[in-house]
């Protein structure tokens, strides 16, 4: 009995994973009104077998499944048997129901049936055969390479895409960078900009995490050396912590990403949308995109288009969703620790109350980086107003003026949305953004760059050297040693690799100005999406190197040394320590 249920799970695993891959065709390929009829049919094939599966799950183990998951079962059920009601009784069976009709959600029923099979496969990370680098390196290239693929369908755009530039498109999406070959807007159809937003959703909170959740979710539990990899990976401090902290970044995206969207949706002229669709559509894909820092934008010129550059409640929103993005899991985590035990702290002395001190809630990194954000934020908002204040900012006024400023200071870490012409910055400017591009987003975030604490620690050694100390100490606490290295480890290895983008596309493209040419590969390096103009204008040869800039820049040249070279055991030995003239 047991082998035979064994064999139907298996069978609906594969009957539901080649019922995406027909969901992936119906959406990407015109089809005669036979083959839809035939993909219709095998719709409701994949979906009976995925409640029978469920079902018959229950008959076997049900003292063993968790509550919650009982409860994901239930609903799940439920709504695919009212989908399959509507749609066998017809439209008019039921108006006030007849929404359910559409096989968008046919299609939704097929993505859940597999969601809930792939997670019960016993799926463990050999670690032995791929370090957490090396499966973090593959794992982005495999989506990158399955949304080139998804890109070139027929029905992804409106006049068909070469392969190089479906593949620099996945690239920036995956890769959360934001710079494009062709216009998202205009180029990619519904489906084709569909697929660009579940890439950005998949590069910037990582594949790996998700897919991960949902077997422990579904399973209640994983291999030790599941866990080992997954602490690598998320930066847990405790291998117990490992699911909580993947929970906490799940449930912190999609939280963020939600209010974002009802944010941005109500901000909107509904003058400028044909439908509801178009209006809802504009609101999830910026939030998604805003929070990823990925940059990509439905409109031609980004924010800067009109209708939308005076909108400076949508700016702030936006604002608002990539600083939070680009703050990273753990400093978001810690600041609503922070903030919860605050107000606990004046609720218990408003009522006379003791409560339990608690030091360092707040820890050394959100510190370090709160810091580091804010000053950067704050200097480059004011330079960006005096700079641009006769120039860009000309045609906003009073607090438009302010919030322009800010918005061009805070992008250039990484978001790579723009209000202003970029084109047409000053040269002092465009050399600010030079700077806000390399130092990019905080640890452990959706944004790229060398990021806030390696710059910090940098400044601290320089004036920790100036003073004459041995060790950087800040906020009566010293920086590990292992911790300096790695900064400037960052630093040397970012530089190197834009200097190879640089020289490259100046070999290519002889004809570009050197300006453009580095702008371009900051830009690349550090995630940001932002450009002056010639990325569609490149050669193949240039977009190439762009792409591996890219790639390089979000997985970190640092990950790619440590998934190459092979680790060597410490040994307790020590050399004679001699200094190095260094000036």
């Amino acid at each position: 009995m047991h082998l035979d249920m064994k064999w139907l799970y298996l069978i609906a695993l594969w009957v539901s994973s080649f019922g995406i891959i027909i969901f992936i065709a119906d959406f990407g390929f015109d089809k005669s009104k036979p083959v839809q009829q035939i993909f219709n049919t095998f719709y409701f094939v994949v979906i009976a077998l995925g409640i029978a599966a469920t079902l018959v799950r229950y008959l076997e183990k049900f003292k063993q499944i968790k509550r919650s998951v009982i409860i994901f079962d239930a609903v799940t059920v439920i709504i695919t048997i009212i989908i399959l009601y509507v749609h066998f009784l017809g439209e008019d069976a039921h108006r006030h129901i007849s929404f359910l009709y559409n096989d968008i959600w046919v299609k939704f029923a097929i993505i859940l049936t597999f969601i809930r099979e792939f997670s019960e496969q016993n799926i463990n990370y050999k670690r032995t055969l791929l370090n957490p680098a090396q499966l973090f390196i593959i794992s982005f290239l495999g989506i990158i390479m399955l949304g080139a693929l998804l890109l070139i369908l027929p029905k992804a755009t409106h006049q068909g895409i070469s392969f190089l530039d479906a593949l620099f498109t996945s690239t920036s999406a995956v890769c959360v960078t934001g710079l494009i070959v062709v216009d998202t807007g205009s180029y990619f159809t519904t489906f084709g900009q569909s697929i660009i937003l579940c890439l950005i959703q998949a590069g910037g909170i990582g594949i790996l995490t998700v897919a991960s959740y949902f077997s422990y979710f579904f399973k209640g539990g994983t291999s030790y050396e599941n866990q080992l990899t997954l602490s690598d990976m998320t930066g847990a401090n405790k291998l117990g912590e490992v699911f909580s902290t993947l929970k906490r970044i799940l449930v912190i995206t999609f939280l963020i990403e939600f209010s974002a969207a009802i944010l941005i949706y109500t901000s909107l002229d509904k003058s400028l949308f044909n439908s509801f669709f178009e209006r809802f559509f504009f609101a999830v894909f910026h939030s998604v995109s805003a929070f990823c820092n990925a940059g990509f934008s439905t409109l031609s010129n980004s924010l800067y288009e009109t209708g939308f550059r005076y909108n400076y409640m949508l700016q702030s929103i936006i604002i608002a969703a990539f600083v939070l993005g680009g703050l990273g899991f753990p400093i978001v985590v810690n600041i609503v620790k922070y903030i919860k035990y605050f107000f606990t702290k004046k609720i218990f002395y408003l009522t006379g109350k003791q409560q339990p001190h608690r030091p360092w809630v707040l820890n050394l990194n959100s510190r370090i980086t709160l810091v580091t954000t804010t000053t950067l934020t704050v200097v480059g908002t004011v330079l960006f107003y005096i700079n641009e204040y006769n120039n860009t900012l000309a045609e906003h006024s009073g607090i438009g003026k302010f919030i322009t400023a800010l918005f061009g200071a805070a992008t250039p870490r990484t978001a790579g949305f723009n209000t202003v012409d970029t084109t047409a910055l000053n040269f002092s400017t465009v050399m600010m953004l030079f700077l806000l591009m390399w130092i990019g987003a905080s640890p452990a975030s959706t944004g790229g760059g060398v990021k806030t604490n390696t710059f910090a620690i940098a400044t601290l050694n320089f004036f920790s050297l100036a003073r004459g100390k041995s060790k950087i100490e800040v906020f009566r606490r010293e920086i590990a040693e292992v911790s300096v290295r790695r900064a400037f480890a960052v630093i040397s290895l970012s530089l190197l690799v834009i200097g190879f983008g640089i020289i490259s596309i100046s070999i290519f493209d002889s004809e570009k100005s050197l300006l453009n040419i580095a702008f371009e590969c900051f830009s690349a390096y550090s995630t940001v999406g932002l450009s002056l103009g010639i990325t569609a204008s490149l050669s193949p040869e240039s977009k190439f190197v762009i792409i591996a800039v890219m790639f390089i820049g979000r997985v970190s040249m640092l990950t790619l040394l440590i998934a190459v070279f092979k680790k060597v055991k410490q040994k307790n030995y020590k050399y004679p320590v001699e200094e190095i003239t260094i000036n």
